[in-house]
Formats: C-alpha cells, structure tokens, sequence
C-alpha cells in the first residue's frame, strides 16, 4: 500500500497559479470530510474572518494582530477601535518611497535587528538576489543580529564609513543585542572620523517606541514607525521590510507586499475545501493525529530559499510552540520542530532519517517551475533539480521491499508539493503569506494563541543576574534564588 490517492485531482489545490499537491498524504475523502467538519466545529471560517476585521483575538495582550493591513495595498478601510489604520500604513509607504529616491551614493547598509527584526528582511534580501535581471541598486546589505562580535568584525571590515546608512529596527527599542550591536556600530562610526552631524545623518530606527529612538539619537524625521497590533515575526511588511526597497526599489518592494495581499485574500475568502493555508495545516493536524509527528520540515528545492526554513522556524515554533491553550489548559497538540534547508543539498544531509529512520517526519516539499537564473545551463540543471525533487517524494512515500533489511524503504511517509510559477517578488510575498496564514489557521485548530511569545521573556530575566556576576571576575560565586548551582559553577568556571 503506498500513499497515493485513487484520484490524483482531488489532490490538486490551487490558487494565484500556486499548485499544491497533496496526494502523498495519504488523506482519503473521509478523512478530508472529517477535517474540514472538524475544522468547522473549530470556528475556523469565524476566527479567519475576526483576523482580519481587527477583533482583538491576540487575548493574553488584549489587541489584534493585524499585519495583513500592512499589505492592504487597495487601501480598504481597516479599523481598529473604530480607527482606520491604513493612512497611517500608507504614510509609511510615501516615507518609505521618498527615501529610496533619495539616498545617493550609499556604499553600505547595516540593518541591526534580530528575531523577527531580521529573519524576515534578510530572507527576502537573499532570495530576491537570485531573480534574474532584478535590478540591484548596487549597495551592500549587511544584516547584524548576533550578539557575538564576530558577525560586527566581519561587516565593518567590508563597509566603508562615511557611505554607510544604519538602519535600528527593534518594536520595543530595548532588545539588548540590537541597542549593544547599535551602540558598536556607532562608535565605528565615530572612530572612523565621522562627524556627530554625519552620524545623525546616517542613523534611522523602526520602532514601534518612537520616544525610546529619540533618547537614543535618532532624528525624528529618520524614524518609521510600526505599531502594537503587529508582531515582530510578521513585521516584514512593515518598514521592516525597507531594505528590500532600498535595495531593490520601492516597486519591488510594492510587488512583495501584493503578493501577499493576494494570498491573504484567497486565506479570507476560499471555502475551506478550496483553501491553501487551511489545507495545508489540515494535513498537518491529521498527521499529528494519526502519527504523533514531533517534526516536520520544510524543503525548498530553490537556493534562493535557503533561508526559508529558518524564517519559519521562528514563525511556527515562536507562534505555537505553547502546552497551554487560549483558557490556559493543557493541549494535546502544538507546533512541532521545524527544519529544513535547500534541496538538493539537504539530500546529501539528513534524507537518510526521511526515508529509513524510525520517526515519520512530514515534509513540504516546495519547488519553482522556471529556474532562478539565464544561465546557459540553466534550463538543464533546473530539470535535474526538479526531478530529484519528485524522485524524493515518491520514494518517501511508496517504499522500497528487499531481502537485505538495510536496502528496506518503509515508505508511507507523507509530503506536500507545493509549486510556484516562478520566484519574484509577487510569489516570495505570495509563500510567506501563506505560511502566516497557516500558522494562523494551525493555532484556532489548537485554540491557541498565535500571537504572543511570554516563553522567550524568562531566559532573558535570568541573563541579566548572570552577566553581572560574569562581569565580577570572582570564581567563588554562589547558588542564590537567580543562579541555580549548575549556572554558578559554570560562573565559575568561566570566571577562573
């Protein structure tokens, strides 16, 4: 038995000339019955339409989650509190705009930023770069996220100071790596003989904290705005998002958004039967269900999409990685581990536990038709790419027999296909949107909460007593209600 269906069509899902293919998840037309009634049972089709009329579903924060205004290109009115939140969107968009015309002569930009600050951008930044003809303005994009010194060494030694813009992007402006990284940067400015009105000149901030920006240096004139109702992993559309303006125009940037405004209102308007993202985290749930799956990942064969995975590690894992739900109760299920990296070369790397090792791992398999670059070998390559792909799934699912249990392929390991036309800007706004938009739907199937992230606070609390007693040189801290003996020995140990 593999796991192909009686009739390959019902499989075949599509929207904007996206083609998902289900038909390696081995859901017959029961089963699908049985999902959307459950998903119906769930309130899916209230909870989407209550995401997107600004209803304050976001409820440990009390507020909504509106990022989808950020890319309401047709301007339709969204209200929050009776408010209309789109000219204040649209002002970003004209400020956003006006600065791509005027920036001249700018070698390098440093965007320091980190989570959702950063994934989001440098994804983009990095798959746009592989269009071919993109036209590029020619300045170098850096991205500075880590703590570590040695990603800050690395990019000053490349930019060149009296060219460089400096972008701070933090929602709350007081991210430690992001104010420590900025404050580095500045001073690399200063030694480098850069005057203070010079360094005025090349700072800017997006901050949803616009007085915490000012206090820190920057004029008010070089500060975007962004608000509360828009998490920092779906902040890419926002002035998060300006480096993939500046870098590849502000119309590149419009087409990214317009991807995404599409798909959000395929994600509002398709009944459930015909709705990618609801689709998609149906056949998720239902190998949770039948499984127990603890991991799934996401395979883009497109190097483009390298970074692909790790943008929706954190997307899924910070949205649904909870064991309680919205009532504070315990839940059966929530986001598995995400993984993944490029096909072909994620094949030459852990395939091996896909196809023979002893937990059944979902994968989306994600591919292009046209091949990301006009080199004269392109087309060629493209069709080995492609059908390494497609030989990928169908042996995950059908298996392999053999009398040497070693050459044994269990198969009934379930994948999606999903097929975009091309990669551009259009369909890179198209796939993260529906990605979100899963996310979304996986976590009203959970009756979780999708939009906060209280999990990720606590380490950072206990960092602080941690790095004063580092900063102490002593090696004879001990135990207290901050440090645990393990953490003051290894203190210790540090500090010896």
């Amino acid at each position: 038995m593999t796991l192909q269906a009686n009739s390959a069509p019902q499989n075949l899902h599509s929207a904007l000339d996206i083609v998902l293919d289900t038909a390696y998840q081995g859901v017959d037309k029961a089963a699908w019955k049985n999902l959307f009634a459950s998903a119906r049972q769930s309130k899916l089709e209230q909870f989407i339409q209550d995401l997107f009329a600004g209803k304050h579903i976001n409820n440990s924060e009390d507020r909504p989650a509106l990022h989808s205004a950020l890319r309401n290109l047709t301007k339709t009115p969204v209200l929050i509190n009776g408010l209309d939140v789109m000219p204040a969107v649209s002002g970003v968009w004209h400020r956003i705009e006006a600065l791509c015309n005027k920036w001249v002569g700018v070698t390098d930009v440093i965007h320091i930023g980190i989570g959702g600050s950063d994934f989001g951008p440098r994804l983009a930044i990095e798959a746009l770069a592989h269009v071919p003809g993109i036209e590029s303005r020619g300045m170098r994009m850096h991205f500075l996220a880590n703590i570590d010194t040695a990603e800050l060494a690395r990019i000053l030694a490349r930019a060149h100071p009296h060219s460089t813009r400096v972008i701070i992007v933090s929602k709350s402006f007081t991210t430690l790596e992001t104010t420590m990284n900025a404050k580095a940067v500045l001073a690399w400015l200063h030694e480098s003989g850069c005057t203070k009105g010079q360094i005025a000149h090349a700072l800017y901030a997006v901050t949803a904290n616009i007085p915490a920006a000012k206090e820190f240096g920057v004029e008010e004139e070089n500060i975007f705005p962004f608000w509360d109702w828009v998490g920092g992993r779906y902040s890419v559309w926002s002035a998060v998002g300006l480096p993939i303006a500046l870098q590849y125009g502000f119309e590149t940037f419009k087409q990214f958004l317009a991807g995404a405004e599409a798909m959000d209102l395929h994600f509002k308007n398709a009944p459930l039967e015909e709705n990618l993202p609801v689709i998609m985290a149906l056949t998720l749930l239902y190998q949770q269900e039948k499984h127990d799956i603890k991991a799934y990942a996401a395979i883009p064969y497109a190097d483009a999409l390298d970074w692909f995975p790790k943008w929706l590690q954190q997307l899924d894992m910070e949205s649904n990685g909870k064991s309680v739900d919205r009532d504070g109760k315990p839940v059966k299920h929530s986001s598995p581990v995400v993984f993944g990296s490029a096909g072909s070369n994620a094949q030459h790397s852990y395939f091996q536990l896909f196809h023979q090792g002893t937990e059944i791992i979902p994968i989306d398999f994600i591919a292009v038709r046209e091949p990301m670059s006009d080199r004269p070998e392109a087309l060629a390559h493209h069709r080995i790419l492609l059908s390494n792909c497609l030989a990928q799934a169908q042996a995950l699912a059908n298996g392999k027999t053999a009398s040497n249990p070693n050459d044994v392929y269990p198969g009934k390991r379930p994948s999606n296909l999903l097929l975009l036309p091309k990669l551009n800007a259009f369909y890179l706004g198209a796939l993260l949107s529906l990605y979100e938009n899963r996310t979304a739907t996986l976590g009203a199937l959970w009756n979780i909460n999708s939009f906060d992230q209280p999990g990720v606070e606590y380490g950072k609390v206990l960092a602080k007593p941690i790095e004063k007693a580092l900063a102490s040189h002593q090696n004879d801290i001990a135990a207290s209600a901050d440090i645990d003996a393990v953490t003051a020995a290894r203190i210790n140990l540090l500090n010896s």
